[in-house]
Protein backbone atom coordinates (compact mmCIF):
# COMPACT_ATOMS: atom_id res chain seq x y z
CA UNK A 1 0.00 0.00 0.00
CA UNK A 2 1.49 3.32 -1.10
CA UNK A 3 0.17 5.61 1.67
CA UNK A 4 1.02 5.42 5.37
CA UNK A 5 -0.45 7.84 7.91
CA UNK A 6 1.57 8.39 11.07
CA UNK A 7 -0.92 9.60 13.68
CA UNK A 8 -2.69 9.16 17.00
CA UNK A 9 -6.49 8.65 17.11
CA UNK A 10 -7.03 11.16 19.93
CA UNK A 11 -5.18 14.05 18.25
CA UNK A 12 -7.55 16.52 16.62
CA UNK A 13 -5.35 17.34 13.63
CA UNK A 14 -4.90 13.62 13.00
CA UNK A 15 -8.68 13.22 13.10
CA UNK A 16 -8.94 15.97 10.48
CA UNK A 17 -6.74 13.99 8.06
CA UNK A 18 -8.52 10.73 8.85
CA UNK A 19 -11.89 12.23 7.94
CA UNK A 20 -10.60 12.99 4.44
CA UNK A 21 -9.14 9.51 4.02
CA UNK A 22 -12.37 7.86 5.16
CA UNK A 23 -14.60 10.13 3.07
CA UNK A 24 -13.15 8.73 -0.15
CA UNK A 25 -12.25 5.28 1.22
CA UNK A 26 -8.64 6.01 0.27
CA UNK A 27 -6.47 2.94 0.94
CA UNK A 28 -3.73 3.62 3.49
CA UNK A 29 -1.75 1.93 6.23
CA UNK A 30 -2.42 3.43 9.69
CA UNK A 31 0.72 3.81 11.81
CA UNK A 32 -0.22 4.77 15.35
CA UNK A 33 2.54 6.76 17.07
CA UNK A 34 2.92 6.93 20.85
CA UNK A 35 5.02 10.03 21.49
CA UNK A 36 5.77 8.69 24.97
CA UNK A 37 7.58 5.74 23.39
CA UNK A 38 11.15 6.81 22.62
CA UNK A 39 11.52 4.39 19.70
CA UNK A 40 8.30 5.51 18.05
CA UNK A 41 9.07 9.17 18.69
CA UNK A 42 12.55 8.77 17.16
CA UNK A 43 11.03 7.16 14.07
CA UNK A 44 8.62 10.09 13.65
CA UNK A 45 11.46 12.61 14.12
CA UNK A 46 13.44 10.85 11.42
CA UNK A 47 10.48 11.18 9.08
CA UNK A 48 9.57 14.77 10.09
CA UNK A 49 12.09 16.48 12.42
CA UNK A 50 9.43 18.85 13.80
CA UNK A 51 8.05 15.75 15.58
CA UNK A 52 4.34 16.51 15.23
CA UNK A 53 1.66 14.43 13.59
CA UNK A 54 -0.13 13.69 11.33
CA UNK A 55 2.48 12.88 8.70
CA UNK A 56 1.57 11.13 5.45
CA UNK A 57 4.21 9.08 3.66
CA UNK A 58 3.64 8.26 -0.01
CA UNK A 59 6.12 5.61 -1.10
CA UNK A 60 4.86 5.53 -4.69
CA UNK A 61 5.71 9.19 -5.20
CA UNK A 62 8.56 9.29 -2.65
CA UNK A 63 6.90 12.15 -0.77
CA UNK A 64 6.55 12.95 2.94
CA UNK A 65 3.65 15.28 3.64
CA UNK A 66 3.13 16.88 7.09
CA UNK A 67 0.33 19.14 8.33
CA UNK A 68 -3.32 18.14 8.10
CA UNK A 69 -4.47 20.82 5.65
CA UNK A 70 -1.59 20.05 3.29
CA UNK A 71 -2.23 16.30 3.58
CA UNK A 72 -5.85 16.80 2.55
CA UNK A 73 -4.90 19.03 -0.38
CA UNK A 74 -2.29 16.43 -1.45
CA UNK A 75 -4.92 13.70 -1.33
CA UNK A 76 -7.31 15.89 -3.30
CA UNK A 77 -4.72 16.33 -6.05
CA UNK A 78 -3.11 12.89 -6.23
CA UNK A 79 -5.68 10.47 -4.73
CA UNK A 80 -8.96 12.18 -5.52
CA UNK A 81 -12.31 10.48 -5.06
CA UNK A 82 -15.99 11.27 -5.03
CA UNK A 83 -15.51 14.09 -2.51
CA UNK A 84 -13.42 17.03 -3.70
CA UNK A 85 -12.17 18.85 -0.62
CA UNK A 86 -11.06 22.01 -2.43
CA UNK A 87 -13.24 23.29 -5.28
CA UNK A 88 -11.76 23.82 -8.74
CA UNK A 89 -13.22 27.32 -8.87
CA UNK A 90 -10.49 29.71 -7.72
CA UNK A 91 -12.73 31.92 -5.59
CA UNK A 92 -14.46 28.98 -3.93
CA UNK A 93 -11.03 27.43 -3.31
CA UNK A 94 -9.65 30.41 -1.36
CA UNK A 95 -12.90 30.71 0.59
CA UNK A 96 -12.60 27.03 1.54
CA UNK A 97 -9.00 27.51 2.67
CA UNK A 98 -10.06 30.58 4.65
CA UNK A 99 -12.66 28.57 6.56
CA UNK A 100 -10.13 25.80 7.13
CA UNK A 101 -7.76 28.33 8.66
CA UNK A 102 -10.61 29.84 10.68
CA UNK A 103 -11.35 26.53 12.41
CA UNK A 104 -7.66 25.79 12.98
CA UNK A 105 -6.71 29.23 14.26
CA UNK A 106 -9.85 30.52 15.95
CA UNK A 107 -11.50 27.36 17.30
CA UNK A 108 -8.78 24.75 17.61
CA UNK A 109 -6.04 27.07 18.89
CA UNK A 110 -7.96 28.64 21.83
CA UNK A 111 -9.46 25.23 22.63
CA UNK A 112 -5.96 23.79 22.83
CA UNK A 113 -4.89 26.65 25.10
CA UNK A 114 -7.63 25.67 27.57
CA UNK A 115 -6.71 21.98 27.37
CA UNK A 116 -2.99 22.62 27.88
CA UNK A 117 -3.74 24.85 30.87
CA UNK A 118 -5.58 21.96 32.50
CA UNK A 119 -2.43 19.87 32.13
CA UNK A 120 -0.25 22.43 33.90
CA UNK A 121 1.05 21.60 37.38
CA UNK A 122 -0.97 22.89 40.32
CA UNK A 123 -0.44 26.61 40.83
CA UNK A 124 0.91 27.13 37.30
CA UNK A 125 -2.37 28.06 35.62
CA UNK A 126 -2.57 31.07 33.27
CA UNK A 127 -5.83 32.85 34.22
CA UNK A 128 -5.35 35.72 31.76
CA UNK A 129 -4.54 33.32 28.91
CA UNK A 130 -7.61 31.25 29.75
CA UNK A 131 -9.83 34.32 29.77
CA UNK A 132 -8.49 35.37 26.37
CA UNK A 133 -8.95 31.86 24.94
CA UNK A 134 -12.56 31.67 26.12
CA UNK A 135 -13.25 35.12 24.68
CA UNK A 136 -11.82 34.03 21.32
CA UNK A 137 -13.97 30.90 21.32
CA UNK A 138 -17.05 32.94 22.13
CA UNK A 139 -16.41 35.22 19.15
CA UNK A 140 -15.84 32.19 16.91
CA UNK A 141 -19.06 30.51 18.11
CA UNK A 142 -20.99 33.68 17.29
CA UNK A 143 -19.54 33.86 13.79
CA UNK A 144 -20.24 30.19 13.10
CA UNK A 145 -23.75 30.48 14.52
CA UNK A 146 -24.63 33.30 12.14
CA UNK A 147 -23.09 31.62 9.12
CA UNK A 148 -24.57 28.18 9.73
CA UNK A 149 -28.10 29.56 10.05
CA UNK A 150 -28.46 29.14 6.29
CA UNK A 151 -25.93 26.42 5.39
CA UNK A 152 -25.58 22.69 5.76
CA UNK A 153 -21.77 22.53 5.58
CA UNK A 154 -19.06 25.14 6.00
CA UNK A 155 -19.07 25.97 2.28
CA UNK A 156 -22.78 25.41 1.65
CA UNK A 157 -24.08 22.15 0.19
CA UNK A 158 -20.75 20.43 -0.43
CA UNK A 159 -18.60 18.78 2.26
CA UNK A 160 -15.06 20.18 2.08
CA UNK A 161 -11.66 20.69 3.68
CA UNK A 162 -13.29 23.22 6.00
CA UNK A 163 -15.63 20.58 7.44
CA UNK A 164 -12.70 18.22 8.02
CA UNK A 165 -11.18 21.01 10.13
CA UNK A 166 -14.42 21.91 11.87
CA UNK A 167 -15.40 18.48 13.17
CA UNK A 168 -12.56 17.75 15.64
CA UNK A 169 -12.10 21.41 16.52
CA UNK A 170 -15.76 21.77 17.51
CA UNK A 171 -15.84 18.41 19.29
CA UNK A 172 -13.03 19.31 21.66
CA UNK A 173 -14.10 22.96 21.95
CA UNK A 174 -17.53 21.86 23.13
CA UNK A 175 -15.85 19.68 25.76
CA UNK A 176 -13.97 22.62 27.28
CA UNK A 177 -16.50 25.39 26.61
CA UNK A 178 -19.98 24.14 25.63
CA UNK A 179 -21.80 25.78 22.71
CA UNK A 180 -24.51 27.03 25.06
CA UNK A 181 -27.15 29.07 23.26
CA UNK A 182 -25.38 28.83 19.89
CA UNK A 183 -27.97 26.44 18.48
CA UNK A 184 -26.77 26.64 14.88
CA UNK A 185 -23.25 25.66 15.96
CA UNK A 186 -24.69 22.70 17.87
CA UNK A 187 -26.84 21.64 14.90
CA UNK A 188 -23.89 21.89 12.52
CA UNK A 189 -21.75 19.82 14.85
CA UNK A 190 -24.48 17.14 15.07
CA UNK A 191 -24.46 16.93 11.26
CA UNK A 192 -20.71 16.51 11.35
CA UNK A 193 -20.94 13.90 14.09
CA UNK A 194 -23.48 11.91 12.05
CA UNK A 195 -21.24 11.92 8.98
CA UNK A 196 -19.99 8.29 8.60
CA UNK A 197 -16.35 9.35 8.19
CA UNK A 198 -16.32 11.34 11.42
CA UNK A 199 -18.46 8.83 13.29
CA UNK A 200 -15.75 6.27 12.49
CA UNK A 201 -13.02 8.64 13.68
CA UNK A 202 -14.83 9.10 17.00
CA UNK A 203 -15.30 5.34 17.47
CA UNK A 204 -11.60 4.79 16.94
CA UNK A 205 -10.70 7.60 19.35
CA UNK A 206 -13.09 6.45 22.08
CA UNK A 207 -10.62 4.05 23.81
CA UNK A 208 -8.32 7.05 24.36
CA UNK A 209 -10.87 9.60 25.60
CA UNK A 210 -9.86 8.99 29.22
CA UNK A 211 -6.57 10.73 28.36
CA UNK A 212 -8.42 13.97 27.55
CA UNK A 213 -8.51 16.39 30.52
CA UNK A 214 -12.24 17.07 30.82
Amino acid sequence: MSLTLHFHPLASYCQKALIALYENATPFTPKLVDLGNETERAALLKLWPIGKFPVLRDEARDQTIPESSIIIEYLDRHYSGGIRFIPDDADRAWQTRLRDRFYDLHVHEPMQKIVLDRLRPSGKSDPQGLEEARARLLVAYGMIDREMAAMQWAMGDAFSLADCAAAPALFYANEVMPFGTHSNVAAYFERLRARPSYARVLREAEPYFAMFPR
